[in-house]
């Protein structure tokens, strides 16, 4: 899990979520619009994710010259299964865009059918090397798709292999996103023959009935353009750092132990989650220990030069302010994110101002504070035991992951 100036695979990581890794920005000529029909998406069923009334996609902004409109829905509902003891489920679903030349993709909208039950989305390219893996991973496990905590597990993304986890995702989705473009002149690049895995987390925590009685069938609109086009190809940078934060004043109980937390995440998640909490103390720690606080933050150095469009941060519930920031402490420095009152239920990814141009040895600082007392006071947490938070995929676990969107990087 990592030297440091290498990237950490951030588990399940949306993430973030981009979470609205799926592009930013907008503008370009505008096309004869001939939006593919969208499934409707239902009223939610539980309280999580703040959505209590029925929703439907947007509509999508008209065609860009070149662009056309593809879309792509798993292939049957889907009824989430978490593991004994959780209510956090991560499935991959293999999907097929058709592409039989190389292909760019310049926008996306996620279309859940139950968006009550979807804590995020995120969508990873599948080289066609890749396929015949993913198939296998499909096969072998019961009903459509896959578990996937901690990644697709395919290739690159595969727990224990190193990664810079977000070269490959190509669109995202989180609470407040909607339809993601690309900029102008930019898309990610899809080769003849590769498939896109659907990583859906579904959380349960209101879910009435319980588990298995809640489905959802979801799906991706795309916009895509011939290969041929002259775009610069786009990449998504994770700048994830470590979560160290103890029960709050007043709180007790056996989770509250950080040894017993962590072999908590390890149980619902994997032996991986385990390591995801130790590598990110290895890369973000000068001390090489876990410190407990409420803020918490992590540097990257910049590896290739770049230009930067769109920036974006994900943190869970317990989530109260995030801060991405290029040079910190130089006369170069800028912030490219400050939310200084964070919402879970608006994770949209930003677009820069202005592009922002970055060159090696430049260096990304990401800050994350969180509110352990928040537990309290939100309905989605009510009943749950205190515990000493840490990363985990779980929506009762937290996260701080920062994300930079553009060439490079």
């Amino acid at each position: 899990m990592g030297r440091r100036g290498q990237l950490i695979r951030p588990a399940g990581a949306l993430a973030v979520l981009v979470l609205a890794a799926g592009c930013a920005g907008g503008g370009g000529a505008a096309g004869r619009a001939t939006p593919a029909p969208s499934p409707p998406v239902a009223a939610a069923t539980t309280p999580h994710g703040g959505h209590t009334t029925p929703t439907t996609p947007p509509s999508p902004a008209p065609l860009r010259a070149g662009e056309r409109f593809t879309t792509l829905t798993a292939a049957r509902p889907y009824a989430p299964a978490p593991p004994a003891g959780a209510t956090d489920q991560y499935r991959c679903f293999l999907v097929d865009p058709g592409l039989n030349r190389r292909t760019f993709l310049t926008g996306s909208q996620f279309l859940p059918r139950n968006v009550g039950i979807v804590h995020h989305a995120i969508f990873y390219r599948v080289d066609p090397a890749d396929v015949a893996e993913a198939g296998r991973l499909d096969a072998g496990d019961p009903g459509d798709g896959w578990t996937c905590f901690g990644g697709t597990g395919i290739g690159g993304s595969a727990p224990g292999r190193r990664l810079d986890a977000g070269a490959d995702w190509v669109a995202a989705w989180a609470p407040g996103g909607g339809e993601g473009l690309a900029p102008p002149g930019t898309g990610y690049a899809l080769e003849p023959g590769g498939r896109l895995a659907m990583q859906v987390h579904y959380n349960l925590l209101g879910a009435r009935g319980g588990a298995g009685t809640a489905t959802d069938q979801p799906g991706i609109r795309l916009r895509l353009m011939d290969g041929a086009a002259r775009l610069a190809p786009l990449r998504t940078t994770l700048l994830p750092a470590p979560v160290e934060l103890p029960c709050a004043d007043g709180e007790s109980g056996a989770l509250c132990d950080r040894e017993a937390a962590v072999l908590d995440v390890m149980r619902r998640f994997g032996t991986q989650a385990g390591a995801t909490v130790a590598g990110l103390t290895l890369l973000c720690s000068a001390a090489g220990r876990p410190v407990a606080g409420s803020v918490q933050r992590c540097d990257r150095t910049v590896r290739e030069a770049g230009t930067l469009y769109a920036v974006a941060g994900h943190m869970h519930l317990l989530g109260s302010s995030i801060k991405v920031e290029l040079n910190p402490g130089t006369p170069r420095a800028r912030a490219l994110l400050d939310v200084r009152t964070y919402d879970f239920h608006d994770q949209r990814a930003l677009p820069l101002p202005r592009p922002v141009t970055v060159r090696p040895g430049d260096r990304y600082r990401v800050t994350c504070t969180h509110d352990a007392s928040r537990r309290r006071h939100l309905a989605e947490l009510r009943g749950v035991p205190p515990r000493y938070v840490v990363w985990g995929d779980g929506t009762t676990d937290e996260m701080c992951l920062g994300l930079v969107i553009g060439s490079g990087t």
